[in-house]
């Protein structure tokens, strides 16, 4: 697959989670996923990311800790880019409390964005610069074999 193509298909098969309820920890589309396991599910349902081995963790970890346990995760597979740099299906994440603890599948930035939160109570589209996230230091990421 090109590189065009494996973006499309990020993308169909985000949009295919889209009204899946929000549930710490869960990765089952339409019965439940969090932000965290919906990038895991989207990135290797493509097949374009071997399996995640992703810890057990409290859904409150960024409250008490300050480890970027999110963000390196992310960082095995991907590197940072600047915001004018962003694609669709690149990623972003948004600090909440001491870390960065929300991530979302970018569709078209800051326009349109992919993310399972609680508030919403589901996978949702949103703006990413809005609402609850338009105050929130936020950073973007690229998978490593994009534009490399």
């Amino acid at each position: 697959m090109t590189e065009d193509e494996e973006r499309r298909a990020v993308l169909e098969e985000a949009r295919s989670w889209l009204g899946t309820p929000y549930h710490d920890l869960a990765m089952v589309k339409g019965a439940g996923v969090d932000c965290a396991m919906l990038l895991k599910a989207v990135y290797e349902a493509v097949g374009i990311e071997a399996p995640i081995k992703v810890d057990t963790y409290s859904p409150q970890w960024y409250l008490h800790r300050s480890d970027e346990l999110y963000m390196q995760k992310v960082l095995e597979r991907a590197r940072e880019i600047p915001e004018d740099a962003v694609r669709p299906a690149d990623i972003v994440l948004y600090k909440f409390g001491r870390c960065f603890a929300h991530g979302a599948i970018v569709v078209e930035w800051p326009r349109v964005i992919i993310h399972a939160h609680k508030q919403s109570g589901m996978v949702t589209l949103a703006r990413g610069d809005t609402g609850m996230l338009d105050d929130r230091e936020r950073r973007f990421f690229t998978r490593l074999k994009w534009g490399a």
